[in-house]
């Protein structure tokens, strides 16, 4: 392997008589020059959303209340109308559509004489009727709402209306429903507009992306700092089903580790677009940060050699402590000695990872030295493949902990998770696989990527 360091000064020191060697060599200085910031591949997020009908129901009757329509011209065409909700409005749903039911009284005033009712008086009238309509809507999604075409269907009057003609009752159905026609539009595009008033998901969206995206203290003893920036949003047209609308959300974004001090987040929820999609995956894509300090990982390799002896016949070598640190984008791993040989010997190599044990381990090491050759004088069948295969084979830690880590950072969010009120998101993982090594001036980052799925439910907004 090609040599990474060039020690300047190599000072070997014989013990007289003694057959144990004292090797002195120039410790290889970490580095530091290692950027704050370290980030992941792009992850995807799917989120499935459902909203119960009788949620939107709820949302409505609290902005219909009272008087919801009124027209006092009656210039323009001969009639005046003021529309009250009598009783709350209730949804079903018929074969994919969102069906109405609106208890509403209307008073009108009509003036005799036109044409536009079919009869020929001289005067104005006052009516007041109770009446049950009917109104069928398509659901779908527009700009962050629910977008609703709504057709009136029926209206069916709770009394037959009537009114006093030259001292006699005279039904006026024939009178009424011909009027019908002109507030008959009125009252769908009402519907369609409440609807889309009472379903704006966009500040709840905007504000719940805002809080995910707050970098929080992930590891507190490391100073690790977990941030999730969004970077588009995706979203299916909403489907009405099972007294439910559903509609699929999608979620790109970075994962980032910083060490050190808090960064500041970057997200502007003013500059996110809601691009509309066909279809979305049905699984979300993570890749998050581990991390492994160097004093950790030290301890853990320590244990590895403890009462194991490295050599062949009357020579023979004790490892009692290891340290590691990061040069140039290598590791230098420093085996304390004792035995034939006192002393501390560098060696240098990269990070690997072996799936099946997932531990990381560090193969092909080299010897830290200007040249083996003065080495190898004083001790070179510490140099032989055996006896270096065998102190390698234990230079090596698990990242099972890791592992772990990395999907307890992210369970708070899968767990009944409610950014705002009304909203709770629930989800699993599978389990985290490894990614890739980054190297740090403090620690190992080990990225691990996972699968799983997501959906949001959104339920008592407010």
């Amino acid at each position: 392997m090609k040599k990474l360091f060039a020690l300047s000064t190599l000072v070997i020191i014989l013990s007289g008589c003694s057959t144990a060697k004292r090797i002195e060599a120039l410790k290889p200085e970490p580095s530091t020059n290692t950027p704050a910031v370290y980030q992941t591949t792009t992850s995807f997020v799917n989120m499935p959303v459902t909203i119960s009908v009788s949620d939107i129901e709820n949302q409505l009757n609290k902005f219909f209340t009272g008087l919801i329509y009124e027209d006092n011209n009656i210039n323009d065409d001969d009639i005046t109308l003021k529309i009250w909700k009598t009783a709350p409005i209730k949804f079903t749903e018929q074969k994919g559509r969102l069906q109405s039911i609106l208890p509403i009284k209307i008073s009108a005033k009509v003036k005799y004489g036109t044409t536009a009712l079919g009869v020929s008086l001289k005067d104005v009238r006052d009516f007041d009727l109770n009446a049950i309509v009917t109104l069928d809507s398509k659901v779908g999604l527009k700009n962050w709402k629910l977008s609703t075409v709504t057709t009136l269907e029926s209206l069916k009057w709770q009394e037959s209306p009537t009114t006093t003609i030259a001292g006699q009752k005279v039904a006026i159905t024939y009178l009424i429903n011909p009027a019908v026609k002109l507030f008959k539009s009125k009252i769908e595009q009402m519907l369609d507009d409440a609807i889309a008033n009472t379903t704006d998901f966009k500040p709840q969206v905007l504000d719940a992306l805002q809080k995910i995206s707050t970098p929080f203290l992930s590891n507190e003893q490391y100073e690790a700092w977990f941030m999730l920036t969004p970077v588009e949003l995706y979203v299916t047209d909403a489907v009405l089903s099972k007294k439910q609308i559903t509609m699929d959300m999608g979620l790109k974004c970075t994962m980032q580790t910083i060490i050190g001090q808090k960064p500041v987040s970057t997200f502007k929820k003013d500059n996110v677009v809601l691009k509309a999609v066909s279809k979305m995956p049905d699984k979300i894509n993570v890749v998050v940060a581990g991390i492994s300090t160097y004093e950790n990982a030290s301890k853990i390799m320590t244990k590895n050699f403890q009462g194991q002896e490295f050599g062949s016949g009357s020579r023979k070598v004790l490892v009692n402590k290891v340290d590691l640190w990061h040069k140039d984008g290598k590791m230098i791993i420093a085996l304390n000695m004792s035995g034939s040989i006192n002393g501390t010997v560098y060696l240098s190599g990269y990070p690997s990872y072996n799936a099946t044990t997932k531990e990381i381990y560090f193969d092909k090491l080299d010897y830290v030295l200007d040249t083996k050759s003065v080495l190898m004088k004083t001790a070179n069948w510490l140099a032989e493949g055996t006896v270096l295969r065998k102190i390698q084979e234990n230079c090596r830690y698990s990242i099972t902990e890791n592992l772990e880590e990395g999907k307890k950072s992210l369970s708070p969010y899968l767990n009944n998770y409610s950014p705002m009120t009304g909203i709770f998101v629930n989800g699993n993982l599978n389990d985290f696989e490894f990614d890739k090594i980054e190297l740090t001036d403090n620690a190992i980052i080990a990225f691990i990527k996972t699968s799983g799925k997501m959906d949001i439910k959104i339920d008592g907004l407010k």
